[in-house]
């Protein structure tokens, strides 16, 4: 089951598009095109699009707060999201990107707040669906090594200028 968390202002909301969920393939074509599920066998993808949740997020609305215990990953489907370590402004965020990766792999607080731009949806990876893909496919584990290595080196050079 898919996770969703917020700042307890609002509770996330169940996406349905005029009622109507998304669709296994559809989840497998979104979650597809981000570079973090590319070339993953198609058991693994229909393992991930099956746990998936489809969230909304309001403009304003934290989907994450720095200090929280992490507890799954999301993925933009439509919308953008600023992110936030204090009051600063690290990163914007939009379709087909991710975040939320770091507290997945090691279980600790998160070190930055997501906050919703605007109307945002995205798919809710739990932590234990994603740790269980990291030990049978390969091809995951090496995305998320290639994705978090990605995240250093940005943050190496936001530091640099």
């Amino acid at each position: 089951m898919a996770i969703a968390e917020t700042d307890g202002s609002r509770p996330a909301r169940r996406c349905y598009r005029a009622e109507v969920p998304r669709s296994l393939e559809e989840k497998s074509s979104a979650l597809a095109s981000v570079p973090l599920f590319a070339g993953i066998s198609s058991q693994s993808m229909a393992r991930l699009a099956d746990s998936a949740g489809e969230v909304e997020f309001g403009p304003g609305q934290f989907i994450v707060r720095q200090g929280q215990v992490g507890t799954g990953l999301y993925v933009i489907l439509d919308g953008s999201v600023t992110v936030l370590r204090g009051s600063g402004e690290l990163a914007r965020l939009g379709n087909g990107d991710f975040f939320g990766e770091l507290s997945v792999i090691d279980q600790q607080p998160r070190n930055a707040s997501v906050r919703a731009a605007e109307q945002t949806t995205c798919l809710a990876l739990a932590s234990w669906d994603l740790l269980a893909l990291v030990e049978s496919d390969p091809a995951f584990a090496l995305n998320l090594i290639r994705g978090l290595v990605g995240r250093v080196r940005a943050a190496g050079e936001h530091h640099r200028h």
